[in-house]
């Protein structure tokens, strides 16, 4: 069953949202785009700092929508942010030694998008490192060494989570040996998410019932971006994960907790947003096609449309 309860008023007030979008961006698809979006109605449960137990939280009933929310769809670097809590479980339970070059990487993975800092994070994760092909024993075992994140979604039993794929690194260039075989020859295996298993892994940090209290707190500290940011000129293009994103849309006053992803074929974000007059609210979007992806105004429209429906709540 879903974490959270399909809500009669939040389709029709999304189905304006998605509508809008469509008349406003033609040569985005209906098959293009993938959406969750949860609301936090009072007494909010999320970002307390730790008031709640994560028991207390998955009995709090949230409402939410979603328009093809259980789609697989690439992930781009959306994917990190289920390294960082995979990296976050290990080091809680004695899998991984701290240290500070680790720390540095969780931090340059999330905050910079680093794919660099990932593949240090991927490689701690599961005892493997990216090099030349290897012969069919070694390979066999590397494989299933890869896959221990897999392993570790599956055993939490959410059903949001039954159809991803976390095991391959982020590339700048793409992969080369060992990485390029293991993704397959026409990428079957590369990453897949959904916006509920975002959604799902998202509400769980910042409802602080990930890892633990404390875990989840350093996570969303990592997650905070400054609005003020979007916008600036010189336009620091889209490494802030503000501008072209969920950010971008928002009013002043507003606070964002996020992870962006984009490449030529992709342009996504993850966000937990708080507004000034209103609840908070929590809105995964993934859109798809080379043409969506250069796009720099379709999330940010999304997100304004999205806080102009929450006054309608």
């Amino acid at each position: 069953m879903p974490f959270y309860k399909s809500d009669s008023h939040l389709t029709i007030l999304a189905d304006r949202v998605l509508a809008d979008t469509w008349a406003e961006f033609p040569d985005l698809k209906p098959e293009q785009i993938a959406l969750t979006w949860l609301v936090y109605d009072r007494p909010i449960p999320v970002n307390t700092g730790g008031a709640i137990t994560p028991d207390e939280l998955w009995k709090y009933p949230v409402r939410g929508f979603n328009y093809r929310g259980g789609e697989r769809i690439y992930p781009a670097s959306i994917v990190k942010l289920f390294y960082l809590l995979a990296m976050h479980e290990w080091l809680e339970q004695g899998m991984a030694s701290p240290s500070a070059e680790l720390d540095r990487a969780m931090r340059d993975m999330i905050i910079d998008s680093s794919n660099d800092a990932t593949s240090l994070v991927v490689d701690t994760l599961t005892g493997t490192t990216s090099g030349p092909e290897l012969n069919p024993g070694p390979f066999t075992t590397w494989q299933a060494q890869r896959n221990l994140i897999n392993r570790y979604y599956q055993s939490l039993g959410w059903s949001e989570l039954d159809s991803i794929n976390v095991n391959q690194k982020t590339w700048s260039d793409g992969p080369y040996g060992r990485e390029r075989i293991f993704v397959g020859e026409m990428r079957e295996n590369r990453n897949m998410l959904t916006t509920d298993a975002v959604a799902r892994l998202m509400h769980s940090i910042i409802g602080g019932a990930a890892v633990s209290g404390d875990r989840s707190s350093q996570m969303m500290q990592l997650f905070q971006r400054d609005l003020n940011l979007a916008g600036v000129t010189p336009d620091p293009g889209e490494e802030n994960q503000l501008n072209g994103f969920l950010g971008a849309g928002l009013p002043p006053g507003s606070q964002i907790w996020s992870k962006a992803g984009w490449t030529s074929q992709v342009r996504h974000d993850a966000a937990y947003i708080e507004l000034v007059d209103r609840q908070p609210c929590l809105l995964i979007v993934f859109t798809e096609g080379t043409a969506n992806s250069q796009n720099r105004q379709i999330l940010p429209f999304i997100s304004d449309r999205i806080v102009a429906a929450m006054s309608q709540l």
